[in-house]
């Protein structure tokens, strides 16, 4: 099935640029050392599979998920093959004594790339979860940093998301506010990031679910009235790997907005998936419908839908790379776009946000309008959209 057809495109995003520094970005891996973290999610095999096929000197892959390691690998051999070069992957926690052992035995990475992240609006629905995010968005982030400078990295790049600017939910302020602790980083060990939209078809995204419910023969239930902007998996890569390689320090890439990247609308892309696979979409008007006559519809080649109005906690209205207060150089590249930062960040607040969470943690349990409350004072603008709705009271 043809991803990019799905989601309204008819070319690849970053095909002109990627040839154009082609010789480059081959020329750099070739000659480094790699360590990819979260190279098992959906941006990670992306960004694994970029490095691996310019066949690097060495690439590490870390992740938590043992199970998606394994289908990395395994894609890896049966696409690209093998290399030279020392590849390897470890099934660990970036977080964890493990991690930290691998990178006292094997120093000498010339570019940590993180592309570990709770990326789900979903994952701020209690205290417990949220905390984990902060840890894994924020925290995590620090700590790799540290590690990676104390091994001597050349480059540490981690992703963001569009979501970080002007953000409306918690998973955007999260990172958002790891952007903060970028540039104070930043300015003893260079650093780049990418902001892009929505990975289509990555593991957990809505997308990805067509394809479970399409398996096990169950009903599709999207929203109408979201409209958001898709990039492929490999454009994901291509992506992290320019701003990596190509970046200056502190540059956060983006795509520019096109007539290629244009937003697309989660009902539309369900339409498009059921009838290239040869169903007529049946729209029902509940969730109990479309269930209760998934298996008649099914069998006469109509696949039940559900298509509803959003009103879950932290839908932002619309997406945006960035703010109309960033610095922006659009002449580099046709279709990347580059926001220029300087290391402005406020010292005291990136102490007050550290001493805070630890003071949260120490307590026996932990209420989310205490994290809000931290995130309101981190970012003053911040526009949290809770309707008291979450993801998991939807099909």
């Amino acid at each position: 099935m043809d991803i990019l057809s799905l989601i309204g495109r008819d070319r690849p995003l970053f095909d002109t640029d990627i040839q154009a520094h082609e010789a480059e970005l081959s020329r750099l891996v070739q000659a480094s050392r790699f360590l990819v973290i979260g190279g098992a999610g959906s941006i990670g095999q992306g960004v694994t599979r970029e490095i691996f096929k310019r066949k690097p000197r060495a690439l590490h892959a870390v992740d938590i998920s043992e199970n998606n390691m394994v289908e990395l690998v395994r894609d890896i051999r049966s696409t690209l093959g093998y290399i030279d070069g020392d590849f390897r992957t470890f099934a660990l926690d970036c977080g964890s004594r493990e991690f930290a052992a691998l990178l006292a035995a094997e120093s000498g990475y010339d570019y940590v790339l993180n592309l570990s992240a709770l990326k789900h609006v979903r994952s701020e629905k209690d205290p417990f979860t949220l905390m984990r995010m902060i840890e894994v968005n924020v925290l995590n982030t620090i700590s790799t940093i540290a590690q990676a400078q104390a091994g001597g990295a050349r480059k540490y790049f981690c992703v963001s998301t569009d979501k970080a600017a002007n953000p409306v939910n918690m998973m955007g302020a999260s990172k958002r506010i790891m952007e903060m602790f970028l540039m104070r980083a930043s300015e003893s060990l260079p650093i780049s990031t990418a902001r892009f939209a929505n990975v289509a078809f990555s593991d957990g995204s809505l997308l990805h679910g067509f394809n479970q419910r399409f398996a096990k023969r169950q009903p599709i239930s999207a929203p109408n009235d979201v409209r958001r902007y898709f990039v492929t998996p490999q454009e994901s890569g291509e992506l992290c790997l320019s701003s990596c390689l190509l970046g200056e320090n502190r540059d956060i890439f983006f795509p520019k907005l096109s007539e290629q990247l244009d937003l697309t609308r989660f009902s539309d892309i369900a339409v498009r998936y059921l009838q290239a696979l040869g169903f007529e979409p049946f729209e029902c008007a509940s969730e109990d419908e479309a269930r209760d006559r998934a298996s008649e519809l099914i069998a006469r080649k109509q696949w039940p839908v559900y298509f509803f109005a959003s009103d879950t906690t932290g839908e932002k209205d619309f997406e945006e790379f960035y703010t109309g207060t960033e610095v922006l150089d659009m002449q580099r590249f046709e279709a990347i776009g580059v926001i220029k930062n300087a290391p402005v960040y406020d010292e005291g607040k990136l102490a007050y946000f550290l001493s805070t969470i630890d003071r949260i943690r120490a307590q026996p349990t932990w209420d989310k309008p205490e994290l809000v409350e931290l995130f309101n004072h981190m970012i003053p603008e911040f526009q949290h959209k809770d309707t008291g709705k979450y993801l998991d009271g939807r099909m």
